[in-house]
Parts: structure tokens; C-alpha cells; sequence
């Protein structure tokens, strides 16, 4: 399907102006990634729900972003298309984003330092965004890695002006008003990062197959952003990023 302008969700304004148009198709290509279907907009940019059926559903490439607000019930699901792919992600509060992800209360609150089907993610105000549905991987997603960037790539690796997740997360976070004091500690799905007995930890190949997926439940209005990791300088995505799709998806009536 060609790429095509559609409505996304802004974290900005109040609720009538929750939802803003962009009808350039540049915002869809390297921002956004391929779009593959989205639900036409209604008059005046009204959220178009129409049950059970899928609203957006977008390939995004290595180094490319997506974001979009999900209303409560909806369900983002992820795909790792050709496995151990991590996918960057940090959520908020659609309607105050200073109500955003807490990496600690959501390990506490879960009571596992990784998530999996069931346990929920949570902001700094203890509201509850997400709940994990569903989990093909079977948990152990990665709630302590945090992001690449091109400082801690310099840091690591001593490789210069390195592509990021930060870099993706500020580009995303743009479209809503956002900017870097917004990134926060982030979630990492399917990526692998073990911690032994003496505390080590490390990035280690992923576990994910081909195909496997997360789903998540949104419980309120949240703004959702994913950074499809570019790293290359360790095993998060075996060396070799590729791409994942997003699908969001109205609840069944």
C-alpha cells in the first residue's frame, strides 16, 4: 500500500485536539516506517473505532521510529519478523506525559526484573498503562539494558557517530511536543540481557524466534514509542538489525 498521510495521536492538548492530522507522506516514511494499512480518519480527525479490526499496521526498518496513542482496550503488538531483534520502547501517559514508564516501580510491582505475559507496566504515579497479554517469547524481556546512543557507543566501543536509539527516541518524541528530558530508563523487548549470581550482567544473543510477538493492552490513553535498535556493536540483534512490524488493533465488541 502506498505510504499516505493518517491520524496519529499527540500527548499534547486537551481531548479534543487529541488526535493530529499530518497528511505529508514524509512523516510515514523514515519516521513512522512503511506503512502497510491505517484506518482513514473520520471527519474533523475523530478516532475512527471499529471493533476488532486493525487501525495501523506498519513494517518498521532498522534505525527507523514509530509512535502513536493508543486509547484504552486497543492492543499494540509487536513482531520480531526474523528474530532477536530489540525493540526499544518507553510509553506515557497520553494526557500528561510527565506521567511516564518507571523501569523501578514496574520490576516492583510485577515483582521480576523482566516481563512477560501478565505483569504490567507502570509510571512514576503507579498508574498502569500496559497490561501484557500476550508473549510468544515466553518472557524475559529486558527492562535494565537501557538505550544505545552515540556516547555510550563512543564509550563502549570507540566507534564515533554511531546511529541510536536515543537518536530514534528524540525523533519520535519531536513529533509530540517531546524531547530528551522525556527518554527515560526504556523497555527492551526481546532482548536478552542476564544477571548472575554476583550481580554481572550483560547483552547477550536474544531468544526470540522468527515471528514471535508481544501484545499489550492498553489501560488509558498512552502514547507509545518504539526505536527499532540499529546496534551492531554487540549481540542484542545478532549483529545484523532487521526490521519489525507494529499492529494496533480495536477491542473485540
Amino acid at each position: 500500500m502506498p505510504e499516505s498521510g493518517a491520524c496519529h495521536g499527540s500527548a499534547r492538548g486537551n481531548s479534543d485536539a487529541a488526535v493530529a492530522c499530518r497528511g505529508d507522506p514524509s512523516e510515514l516514511s523514515r519516521p513512522q516506517g512503511r506503512l502497510l494499512f491505517a484506518e482513514p480518519a473520520a471527519p474533523a480527525c475523530k478516532e475512527a473505532i471499529v471493533e476488532n479490526k486493525v487501525v495501523q499496521d506498519v513494517v518498521v526498518a532498522p534505525d527507523e521510529n514509530w509512535s502513536a496513542v493508543l486509547t484504552s482496550g486497543q492492543v499494540l503488538r509487536i513482531v520480531d519478523l526474523e528474530g532477536k531483534q530489540a525493540v526499544d520502547f518507553l510509553c506515557y501517559n497520553a494526557d500528561d506525559p510527565a506521567d511516564r514508564y518507571n523501569a523501578a516501580d514496574t520490576m516492583k510491582y510485577n515483582k521480576n526484573a523482566y516481563l512477560g505475559a501478565g505483569h504490567g507496566i507502570y509510571t512514576v504515579r503507579a498508574t498502569k498503562l500496559f497490561t501484557i497479554v500476550a508473549d510468544t517469547m515466553g518472557g524475559g524481556h529486558d527492562t535494565i539494558g537501557g538505550c544505545c546512543s552515540a556516547a555510550s557507543n563512543m564509550f563502549r566501543y570507540k566507534v564515533p557517530d554511531t546511529p541510536s536509539c536515543h537518536a530514534n527516541f528524540l525523533r519520535a518524541l519531536a513529533r509530540h511536543g517531546m524531547g530528551e528530558k522525556d527518554i527515560v530508563a526504556n523497555i527492551n523487548f526481546f532482548m536478552n540481557v542476564p544477571v548472575l549470581p554476583d550481580g554481572t550482567m550483560g547483552i547477550v544473543d536474544g531468544k526470540s524466534k522468527p515471528g514471535d510477538s508481544v501484545e499489550l493492552r492498553a489501560e488509558t490513553r498512552v502514547l507509545a514509542v518504539v526505536s527499532n535498535c540499529p546496534q551492531v556493536h554487540n549481540p542484542c540483534n545478532g549483529f545484523n538489525p532487521t526490521p519489525i512490524r507494529v499492529v494496533i488493533t480495536n477491542p473485540a465488541g
